[in-house]
């Protein structure tokens, strides 16, 4: 039923007013506009979707609201300018409460949009809500058969979302949808649309219900080309149980043989190529099955293949007789289906027979077994059924073993049965070959990180401390911008009278790559330790000696960071900024008093890592700063042996340099004498010697506020009682960074337009 829209000022506004209320549940006001206003207001809508005061309580997922207008005379199938009732508005966003009340309140469930989908239409999604909603639109009415106007069937698209809402597609089958409507765009039913996801238990409903097995797309294409295409195997099996054509040719001459071999499943080619694939047919583009596979390169594909061309051979173009006639391995795929079903079907028939006999049966007799292959509609005739008797009754006892029957292996060869299907077992070893010979153990290297129980929080119960609130530039874009900034930050006082932005946390090593000093000056100042290690036991200035960002090492430094910190694997900042090659870094570390020959877990010294790196001057400058060159790493391994295994001639030569140095000064030293006890250098001798790059530590100002006459003489002063009238910003202070400077940071190698130009002139 059409809503009415609303026509005129007056009514109009009166619309909108009442949705007003209706959102803000304002039920007096409702109820007097209802009385007082244009006659029919609580069923107009308003112009632009054509949403009525019923689609608005819909929405909401507000049950009372929906009573109370049902009560004041509500029609609860107004439909909006889609065609969308309240209950399709509630089903799309998963309120299966409102279905539920509308259906109890005689809402038509049938009801259909402009473009003729129902209410399960609107029901297909993914989740929980959603299946209570088609079950709750079920319950009140809606039609399972439900086919929309350019021809889609709602069983159709629920099967086309299979692999998620398998469940809605059996609840429409046990309530009655037709498995063969077909999708009058494409052709395909809900067979194929259920084969092609691999949903098993929604193929096994669906011909269970009696579904078309051998129905054919607008491309020719069968249920099986949809399972081959996607290898799912157990799809087929179903499929060959209730006597599919596995043969069939698709317009583009494929055959479901030649889509598995495309999907590279070598389980369903020898599948399909026993179950009447041919083999050497070719499709459209002059291609077998063994040559497709053979081009994507499956070879397990190819090799099954290339067996089923020489069966096919033997027994089709050869004229030899074929032990595994193709109506058999349909009965035996019926049987393995039904098993359970038919062993009951057994015991029941026998033990009608012979009443003394109890427990399960594992023989039966000719007539049981006929009756009953018969009666539950086995796909084979009274006579290949006793060949099949015949086959197991080989001592004429009148009796067959039914688990026998099960196997196949009576009337079947081995490699054709279902069984031959599953996981295979290995084989156990001979006793007399003694044992196997074991590979070679590789112990595995777990990634070293803080277990979550142990990482430290803040006190309040926020974050972790290695993840930092990042500092938000914010101003008002109709004032200020990147081009034109404030003079002065002062100036802006945008955040007196702008909604701050919501917090954001981010780890502290990526504002560190990044480069964003304005979060790590807000973090700091939040007294976040400078020295916070991450997850991975990263410090902040372990990353940033790693990833080269001199600027942030400098801040770090100068902020108090631990040049000596260690992670997991006892490298200092040293051993990152040597591994990076960064030989600005490695000059600062050592004039910040840096360990130079630091020895990480497995012995390797930050000479080792600059040697590693490829970097004659990080190497120079560490032997110039006085790195030891003898050392030796866990493996024996020293500077040299390193230096030659990289094949770097300027490195090697570096380091050979010195050891022939150090080999000289200690020729030189006399052997009877022991060497004499250094001197301790004093602090010109230490500043005045050429050897050693690192300069003395800058001494630390004392603070005067600590000192006692400082103090003294500020309280005779009376400075002690002025009153602090320092001006402390609300927001801390951010330059904007430049639009052309923002550029050649995230650009580094690029210079901007303007200024090439004018460098060209």
């Amino acid at each position: 039923m059409k809503a009415l829209v609303a026509e005129g000022r007056l009514e109009l506004m009166q619309v909108y007013k009442l949705l007003q209320y209706v959102r803000n549940r304002d039920k007096a006001q409702i109820e007097k506009m209802a009385q007082l206003g244009v006659p029919n207001l609580i069923n107009l809508s308003e112009p632009q979707e054509g949403l009525s005061a019923l689609h608005q309580a819909a929405e909401a997922n507000d049950g009372n609201m929906i009573s109370f207008l049902l009560s004041q005379g509500a029609l609860p199938d107004l439909q909006d300018k889609a065609g969308c009732t309240a209950a399709m508005r509630a089903a799309t966003l998963g309120h299966y409460g409102i279905i539920e009340l509308l259906g109890s309140k005689d809402a038509d469930m049938k009801a259909v949009d402009l473009e003729g989908r129902g209410v399960l239409f609107y029901c297909i999604y993914p989740t929980e809500d959603h299946l209570h909603c088609l079950e709750a639109a079920l319950k009140s009415g809606a039609d399972v058969n439900n086919i929309s106007y350019k021809g889609k069937p709602v069983l159709v698209l629920a099967c086309e979302n299979a692999e998620e809402c398998e469940e809605m597609c059996i609840d429409l089958l046990d309530k009655g949808a037709d498995p063969d409507n077909a999708d009058e765009e494409t052709g395909r039913t809900a067979l194929m649309e259920a084969a092609r996801v691999g949903a098993v238990s929604l193929v096994r409903s669906i011909l269970q219900d009696y579904g078309k097995v051998n129905d054919i797309d607008n491309n020719k294409c069968h249920a099986a080309h949809f399972a081959a295409r996607g290898g799912f195997l157990e799809v087929l099996q179903l499929l060959s149980a209730y006597s599919a054509d596995l043969g069939m040719v698709s317009a583009d001459g494929n055959t479901p043989l030649h889509l598995a071999a495309t999907s590279g499943s070598a389980e369903c080619c020898r599948f399909l190529a026993q179950r009447g694939c041919n083999p050497k047919l070719k499709n459209e583009e002059g291609l077998i099955a063994r040559l497709i596979a053979k081009n994507l390169g499956y070879k397990a594909a190819m090799k099954e293949v290339k067996k089923a061309e020489t069966l096919y051979g033997k027994y089709v173009e050869g004229g030899e007789t074929n032990p595994n006639e193709l109506w058999a391995l349909t009965v035996h795929d019926w049987s393995y289906e039904h098993e359970e079903s038919l062993r009951n079907s057994f015991e029941i028939e026998e033990e009608g027979d012979d009443e003394e006999s109890h427990g399960p049966m594992d023989a039966i007799c000719k007539n049981t077994f006929l009756s009953v292959m018969t009666d539950s509609g086995a796909p084979a005739d009274a006579e290949k059924l006793e060949k099949i008797f015949a086959a197991h009754d080989k001592k004429r006892t009148g009796k067959m073993n039914l688990n026998d029957f099960f196997k196949g292996l009576e009337y079947l060869q081995k490699a054709f049965v279902a069984m031959s299907y599953g996981p295979k077992k290995k084989k156990a070893g001979k006793g007399g070959k003694g044992k196997k010979k074991k590979g070679k153990f590789f112990m595995p290297f777990p990634i070293c990180a803080i277990p979550p129980d142990q990482v430290e929080r803040r006190s309040d119960g926020g974050p972790p401390h290695f993840m930092i609130e990042k500092y938000h530039h914010f101003t008002d874009p109709n004032r200020f911008s990147r081009d034109s900034p404030p003079a002065h930050p002062i100036v802006d006082d945008s955040f007196w009278y702008m909604k701050e932005p919501e917090k954001a946390f981010i780890n502290i090593n990526h504002c560190v790559k990044r480069g964003d000093l304005e979060s790590l000056s807000l973090a700091l100042s939040q007294a976040v330790p400078v020295d916070v290690k991450d997850r991975f036991y990263k410090t902040p200035l372990m990353t940033a000696c790693s990833s080269g960002n001199y600027e942030v090492v400098k801040f770090l430094i100068g902020q108090g960071a631990d040049v000596n910190a260690s992670d997991q694997f006892k490298w200092t900042p040293l051993h990152h900024a040597c591994h990076a090659g960064q030989v600005k870094i490695i000059s600062l570390l050592i004039r910040s008093r840096a360990d130079i020959n630091a020895v990480a877990l497995n012995g390797t010294t930050p000479l080792m890592r600059a040697i590693e790196s490829c970097r004659p001057a990080c190497v120079e400058h560490l032997i110039n700063a006085g790195a030891n060159v003898d050392t030796q790493n866990s493996k024996e391994q020293s500077c040299l042996d390193i230096a030659k295994a990289y094949g770097d001639l300027r490195i090697v030569n570096l380091v050979e340099v010195k050891l022939r140095d150090s080999d000289y000064v200690k020729e030189d030293t006399p052997q009877g004498k022991p060497a004499a006890a250094k001197k301790k250098p004093s602090l010109d001798e230490a500043s005045a010697s050429p050897r050693t790059l690192t300069p003395e530590p800058v001494a630390t100002k004392l603070l005067r506020k600590d000192s006692v006459i400082f103090q003294n003489a500020r309280i005779a002063s009376g400075a002690v009682d002025r009153q602090d009238i320092t001006y402390v910003p609300k927001k801390p202070w951010g330059p904007p960074v430049p639009k052309q400077e923002g550029q050649r940071k995230i650009h580094p190698g690029k210079t901007d337009l303007k200024e090439a130009s004018t460098s060209k002139q």
